[in-house]
């Protein structure tokens, strides 16, 4: 695992997670006697994050100076260059101290069990200026009609921040048992597959085709080892197509079309923050501590919207420090089938093309020719992946 590039911020990972099973017995016995909280939905999944090594170099919750720093600077206030908050956010305190233990409860499971045990080492209120300005400085934006900021700002006002040691990865684990990875589990395989330079390409929707000539063009491009295609499995807006659904739509198309050792199927947990530029760079940070040498950023990455400019998420990486990530960037444009050139292109390679040359469907109009049972052309979507989605759309009549 030496060849591999660094984690970020450390020379080895940082995992959260109580290996041992035995200690990790004993603390969840301990945990059922502490006082407990349940905590937001995007609190368990920093969690989650933190526990699977993804958050390396980070040991916990942020307290407020360094979460307004980030805001400010995408630094802490040591220096650690990290783009988006890390926050245990609840509307009261409820009376918990600094120097207590406290059990972290999860909201998506039911019966609501211990997911972590937090160390409390602050517990501080933001003023509604320092929130309403930390959101616009990490979403570019306070609308509250913006998803990510309608969570963000419903979670409370209260942060207790400190180290903590998880337990368990939610549900992702049981629902998910194929596909969710931890960072560590990755770079392992990673590892020995002998792969060194490694492409990743993050995902929160199916992959048509594409997608799919993408990843190519970028392990082409690259002389790549082989892509890590990483799907999100955590929370989405209403509407967006469900994790289990995403990821047979993929494994499907990489067991028909991508040569063997050629791409690893995982995914991880955590819930989208349709931040735009601030999330692609945290994005980066996730798959430079997973192992990946380069990551694919297309066109409004993590966006959301009308709220980011086409490539705004992009364009961030211009103006970050040169030494603040080791990861490199695979700069991606809108890709689409030409119908000159037979094949998927990058659009902006494509001198000579009208917009008519191109098969361009919006996604209104997939959704309704899905939801129809009619399958978007071969040249948008493979057949056996636009079955998949059909099945699913006809399934919710």
């Amino acid at each position: 695992m030496s060849n591999l590039i660094a984690p970020h911020g450390a020379a080895r990972l940082n995992p959260l997670f109580v290996e041992d099973a035995d200690e990790r017995g004993r603390l969840a016995e301990e945990a059922e006697s502490l006082p407990s909280i349940a905590v937001a939905s995007a609190a368990a999944s920093n969690a989650v994050m933190l526990g699977g090594g993804y958050f390396t170099p980070l040991d916990g919750f942020m307290d407020k100076t360094d979460a307004l720093s980030v805001g400010r600077s995408m630094h802490t206030a040591g220096g650690l260059f990290w783009p988006t908050p890390v926050l245990n956010l609840v509307g009261d305190d409820g009376a918990i101290a600094p120097g207590s233990r406290i059990a972290l409860r999860d909201p998506n499971v039911e019966g609501a069990p211990v997911l972590a045990v937090q160390e409390v080492t602050a517990v501080e209120t933001f003023s509604d200026a320092e929130f309403n300005q930390l959101t616009a400085q990490v979403y570019g934006t306070a609308d509250p009609a913006h998803p990510g900021v309608a969570d963000f700002q419903a979670q409370g006002r209260v942060a207790l921040s400190g180290p903590i040691r998880v337990l368990n990865f939610s549900y992702f684990e049981t629902e998910f048992p194929d596909t969710f990875r931890t960072a560590v589990s990755i770079r392992q395989e990673i590892a020995e597959r002998g792969w060194r330079r490694v492409v990743a390409f993050q995902t929160r929707n199916p992959m048509h085709r594409a997608h799919e000539e993408l990843c190519r063009i970028a392990m082409e491009r690259l002389e790549a080892d082989g892509v890590v295609i990483h799907m999100l499995l955590g929370k989405l807006k209403p509407g967006d197509i469900p994790a289990p659904v995403r990821d047979a739509t993929i494994r499907k198309m990489v067991d028909l079309y991508f040569p063997p050792n050629s791409a690893m199927i995982t995914g991880y947990g955590f819930d989208m923050l349709y931040a735009g530029p601030r999330e692609a760079v945290l994005h980066a940070i996730f798959r430079q501590n997973m192992g990946a040498s380069h990551f694919i950023v297309g066109r409004d990455h993590a966006g959301v919207g009308d709220y980011y400019e086409p490539f705004e998420a992009q364009e961030i990486f211009d103006d970050i420090p040169g030494d603040a990530l080791r990861i490199e960037l695979f700069k991606a444009d809108h890709t689409a089938w030409s119908k000159k050139l037979n094949k998927v292109v990058m659009m902006r390679e494509a001198p000579g093309h009208a917009k008519e040359d191109f098969i361009l469907l919006s996604g209104t109009a997939v959704r309704e020719m899905l939801g129809k049972g009619i399958a978007p052309p071969p040249e948008f979507s493979r057949p056996e992946v636009a079955q998949i989605l059909i099945d699913h759309y006809r399934g919710r009549e």
